[in-house]
């Protein structure tokens, strides 16, 4: 099973230089994971970087999130706690790993997942098995 961060789709639908890595990654796993807030962040990130419009970006990331087979997960109170905690130990400013808001909300500790990324970031910390 494996979550998928924004930074590992932004750089697949974008066609960056490791896509193919991370989909090979991603061909591993059985269960593929994501949550609203990813998915949003993906659409923005692609938007801001990669000047995709917004339905354009939303288009690409759904369909792609559909051929993938991904799950949506519900963000709830577990999550809530971890996040929190992930904010005070790795968030910006407070930790070398510099987490992001949407960093703390990867949702790969709190279902037991790897966590498919790109950067070095998540490595700082334990929030995921890393794949």
């Amino acid at each position: 099973m494996i979550f998928v961060d924004a930074s590992a789709l932004i750089a697949i639908i974008a066609g960056e230089p490791d896509a193919d890595t991370l989909v090979d990654l991603l061909e591993t796993e059985l269960r593929r994971l994501c949550s609203a807030l990813l998915v949003w962040e993906t659409v923005a990130g692609l938007c801001h970087s990669h000047t995709f419009s917004v339905p354009a970006a939303r288009d690409h990331v759904e369909r792609f999130l559909n051929v993938l087979g991904c799950e949506w997960i519900s963000i709830g109170e577990r999550e809530y706690q971890i996040v929190l905690d992930a904010y005070a130990h790795y968030g910006k400013g407070r930790h070398p790993a510099e987490l992001n808001m949407g960093n703390c909300f990867a949702c790969a500790k709190s279902n037991k997942a790897k966590l498919l990324f790109k950067g070095d970031d998540f490595t700082k910390t334990d929030l995921a098995r890393f794949a």
